[in-house]
């Protein structure tokens, strides 16, 4: 027999009071809102990372595409791949300080990459590369 102490009403102690379970139940309800929020922002950025990945990738294979120093010149060239869009342009250098009697064959020229996904994002690369020479073969 269990123990009762005097003058305590078991059926008035037994179960929850309705203030109770509503305090449970806004608790439950803030921290699925709250594994929610942070479930979107995860599937955001790993879309955006891919996103990112995707415009490298296109970015590598362009560098990777264009032609040998010999035959580049200065310009612009453009295209399409993985459905995004790509332009190239080349320019000569722009420096006073480059010795135009060291290099007799090659000059330094900028090249500036740049992708654009469908959604917007571009992703661009400049650096330097050498060229030939305008005039020389």
């Amino acid at each position: 027999m269990p123990f009762e102490r005097p003058g305590e009403d078991r059926e008035a102690s037994a179960g929850f009071a309705l203030i109770e379970a509503l305090v449970a139940l806004a608790v439950a309800a803030v921290s699925l809102a709250a594994i929610g929020l942070l479930m979107a922002g995860n599937i955001r950025g790993s879309g955006r990372i891919e996103q990112h990945l995707g415009l490298v990738a296109t970015l590598r294979a362009v560098e990777t595409g264009l032609p040998d120093r010999a035959s580049l010149s200065t310009g612009t060239l453009t295209g399409e791949m993985h459905d995004q869009t790509w332009s190239v342009d080349i320019a000569p250098f722009p420096g006073d300080f480059v010795n135009p009697r060291a290099a007799q064959f090659w000059t330094p020229q900028i090249m500036v990459v740049k992708v654009l996904s469908p959604s917007g994002a571009v992703l661009r690369l400049e650096t330097i590369r050498l060229g030939r020479r305008t005039g020389e073969r």
